[in-house]
Formats: structure tokens, sequence, C-alpha cells
């Protein structure tokens, strides 16, 4: 399936429901790759992405407008939560996390 043709990479309700917590060692200053300035520290262990949580969670690397046209400006760079959510259901698309995304912002869940 191409980049273009996955909702996953086109939708971003995730990216405005989900908290974003991973481990430190992900972070450009730490030998990862996530963008330092896009993220809080939590701890000595564990960092947050920016924005997500707030009361209305938005990612702060989500580039557009949820359900229409929106994506993840460090797709490629992206933390593990966010590379593993939706991994439970067929072709990683459409599991409950991602309908209970969907449907706080009116969508549909897929499949």
């Amino acid at each position: 399936m191409a980049a273009e043709d996955n909702p996953c990479t086109r939708c971003g309700a995730c990216c405005a429901s989900v908290r974003v917590d991973f481990a430190r060692q992900e972070l450009q200053s730490e030998g990862g790759v996530v963008p330092d300035g896009l993220t809080v520290a939590l701890n000595d262990r564990l960092s947050r992405m920016r924005g997500t949580d707030h009361a209305q969670p938005r990612c702060a690397a989500l580039v557009g407008t949820v359900g229409q046209r929106a994506s993840c400006g460090i797709y490629e760079w992206r933390p593990a939560p966010c590379r593993e959510f939706g991994l439970r259901a067929p072709l990683g698309l459409g599991d409950e996390a991602c309908a209970r995304a969907r449907a706080r912002h009116g969508l549909p869940p897929l499949g």
C-alpha cells in the first residue's frame, strides 16, 4: 500500500487523541531520532510529545486538519508508541484504539 493510500498517514485522529510518552533514548540528543524541540521531559527516563497531554490533545508534530488532510511532520522520526499504534489490527489499520481516536473526532472506524 502506497503512503498516500494509507489512512494512517493522512487521518491524524490518533495524533490528536493519545498521550505519547517514550524512552528518552529515542531523543536526538540521546542518540535517537525524535527531535528534542517537539518534546517535554517527564523524568530522567521518559519524554512526552509536546501537546499530547492537553485536555484536547494534539501532537506538536501533527500538520493539517484531523480527518481531512493531516500528517505527521516527523513520520520517519516518530517515537515507538506512534510506530506501534494500530499494529494489533489486520494490515496495521483500524484497531480498537484507532476506532476510539476516530470516534473522538466524529470519524467512522476504518474497515
